[in-house]
């Protein structure tokens, strides 16, 4: 019997993702220095944004109601743990 293996199988996909990225490697070599502080740029920008909205949204919620920073702190940590995972799989993805 054949059997084929299935397309939604995490580890079948996860070997096709690693062959694909192996024949992107062998075909166009190592990445400049350039492209990878760019990556590192990308990077820090995907993890600040939401911090600052984040910030500013709760600032703006506690300017409004006169609450301190009851909703500035949650929101900001918010932020990060959404531009945390934002950058996880913009990572895991490229």
């Amino acid at each position: 019997m054949n059997a084929q293996p299935d397309e939604q199988d995490p580890l079948v996909k996860g070997v096709r993702l690693r062959a694909d990225r192996q024949r992107r490697w062998l075909r166009d070599g190592d990445a400049s220095v350039g492209r990878h502080l760019a990556q590192i740029g990308v990077l820090g920008w995907i993890i600040v944004v939401p911090m600052l909205l984040g910030a500013l949204l709760g600032r703006w919620i506690d300017a409004s109601r006169g609450s301190g920073v009851f909703w500035t702190a949650p929101l900001l940590i918010a932020g990060l743990a959404l531009g945390c995972w934002s950058a996880w799989k913009w990572m895991r993805d490229s």
